[in-house]
């Protein structure tokens, strides 16, 4: 009897691992499905607001065509690059996303160009993936830890996270200072949707949130022909390995705990203004690394000129 139990309790051990790994191929295979060729519609409307005399702003829609390229498919990690190619000719590379499995370290945004970086429990993240966000310099934007959902037939990750303004907003508003996200990735037959629900936030040191506004967004990928993004395929292949040097300068960086201060410019220009000189030079790693040290400052510091 005490064999039978024994010989039981190892096939459930068996079948759970099993499990686990069909479970993770289907996660692969979801965000493997965001990457191709994609004409895009962007569409955000604000919903809701808590005072009455609060003036609505005028809803938001534009288009692009962008291609989403796997830049590092491994096991537990796999990282998307996106690429706006803008009237067929030019190519502006665009946000980055790492998704890690089981990833336990995560950065997450304060205010004020401030990140915290934190190391989350194993059990907290046992088959959870990790999605981190990253701006054109590839500096940290948002991340989040959260399940890939398979079930009815659809396919979908939701996590909320804090980040910077986007940047549909943040050369023109200065009402709110945060975006608490609520991201939900959903493959679709046709492609993909990022469907968002965002409060608009005022936070100040020492104050709780005070929540301005409430907006819906919903960026639609519809996959089209590869072929429609070749040029950025061309302009990848020219320009990957300064990109690669850019992610090993950051990655020493992102090696901490506690916070990530950033200026807001360093010589009246802002890091991506920077990054565009680099890339033009193409500067290999240690040129980027003492560019990015050059924004590197203390929290008190974040609104000073960099010289």
């Amino acid at each position: 009897m005490k064999k039978l139990l024994m010989l039981s309790m190892a096939l459930m051990g068996v079948f759970s691992v099993l499990k686990a790994q069909e479970k993770k191929e289907l996660d692969r295979q979801a965000i493997m499905d965001m990457c191709g060729c994609y004409e895009i519609t962007f569409k955000y409307t604000e919903t809701f607001a808590p005072e009455i005399d609060y003036e609505k702003k005028l809803d938001y829609t534009a288009k692009a065509l962008e291609l989403a390229l796997p830049i590092i498919d491994e096991e537990n990690k796999i990282s998307i690059q996106h690429l706006l190619v803008i009237h067929d000719t030019t190519i502006i590379k665009h946000w980055r996303q790492d998704w890690l499995y089981e990833n336990q370290e995560v950065f997450h945004y304060d205010k004020d160009n401030n990140w915290t970086f934190s190391k989350l429990p194993a059990d907290a993240v046992k088959g959870q993936w990790t999605q981190k966000v990253y701006q054109v310099d590839d500096s940290p934007r948002y991340s989040g830890s959260a399940t890939w959902v398979h079930y009815d037939g659809k396919h979908y990750w939701e996590n909320t996270s804090d980040s910077p303004l986007p940047r549909r907003e943040y050369s023109k508003r200065s009402d709110y200072n945060v975006m608490k996200r609520g991201n939900r990735q959903e493959i679709t037959s046709y492609g993909w949707v990022h469907e968002q629900d965002n409060d608009k936030i005022i936070r100040k040191e020492g104050a709780e949130d005070v929540l301005l506004a409430q907006e819906k967004g919903m960026n639609i990928y519809t996959k089209i022909a590869d072929e429609k993004c070749k040029i950025a395929q061309e302009w990848w292949a020219k320009h990957k390995d300064f990109w690669a040097n850019a992610r090993a300068s950051w990655d020493k960086v992102y090696k901490r705990e506690g916070d990530l201060t950033l200026l807001k410019s360093v010589d009246k220009k802002p890091l991506f203004m920077h990054f565009y000189e680099l890339e033009k030079a193409n500067a290999k790693k240690k040129e980027i690394s003492k560019t990015i040290e050059k924004f590197i400052t203390e929290k008190a510091s974040v609104n000073a000129e960099g010289k």
